[in-house]
């Protein structure tokens, strides 16, 4: 029985989620399959691969050929690079200890990596959203501007709004003061007789 270690389509439409699966290569893209690996989910940003080392390496020693696209997947996690050191162990060359010691500082280094574009993502992010909200201050100033030009009384001949749009926008506010009431003069009063 020939086995592949492929992609099992899962999720719904324009959102795909896989399960990387053991399967008989004869059996349906979404049907029977002989274990569940892990899974890949295209739709992040970096995407989410979780995946069972140990029995990935186990199928791939027992003769399972994997798709192109597994391939990459078990290369991305390690499980080629674990397969290879275990080869090594076979021959002689490595002992168990100095495999998982190789393995884990693999592991380690390729996390820093992730993490570090995981990093660049989210900076690049904020940095695109500062620049929208600088963008909307500045048109906001615009507005503010052009609705204080179209309140200003016409302007004499030589004189542009712009000019004057400056000018109230450089004027110091001074504070309001409550108005002074008139000061009333006593008339006086017609005498009689005239």
């Amino acid at each position: 029985m020939p086995v592949k270690i492929r992609l099992q389509r899962h999720g719904k439409k324009g959102k795909p989620f896989y399960w990387v699966v053991a399967a008989d290569s004869r059996a349906k893209r979404d049907g029977k399959f002989l274990e569940k690996l892990g899974i890949y989910n295209p739709n992040t940003n970096p995407a989410t691969i979780e995946l069972d080392v140990d029995s990935s390496v186990k199928w791939l020693q027992n003769g399972a050929q994997p798709t192109d696209t597994a391939k990459a997947i078990l290369s991305y996690k390690g499980v080629l690079l674990k397969r290879h050191l275990l080869g090594g162990v076979a021959k002689g060359a490595l002992t168990e200890e100095q495999v998982e010691e190789k393995f884990n500082a693999w592991v380690a280094e390729k996390e820093t990596a992730i993490d570090a574009k995981k990093g660049g993502l989210d900076k690049a992010k904020e940095e695109a959203k500062a620049k929208a909200l600088a963008a909307e201050k500045e048109i906001n100033e615009k507005r503010a501007a052009e609705a204080v030009a179209a309140e200003l009384p016409e302007t004499p001949e030589g004189e542009s709004a712009e000019e004057e749009v400056e000018a109230v926008q450089e004027a110091p506010e001074m504070p309001e003061e409550a108005p002074a009431a008139p000061e009333m003069k006593e008339e006086e009063a017609p005498k009689d007789g005239e």
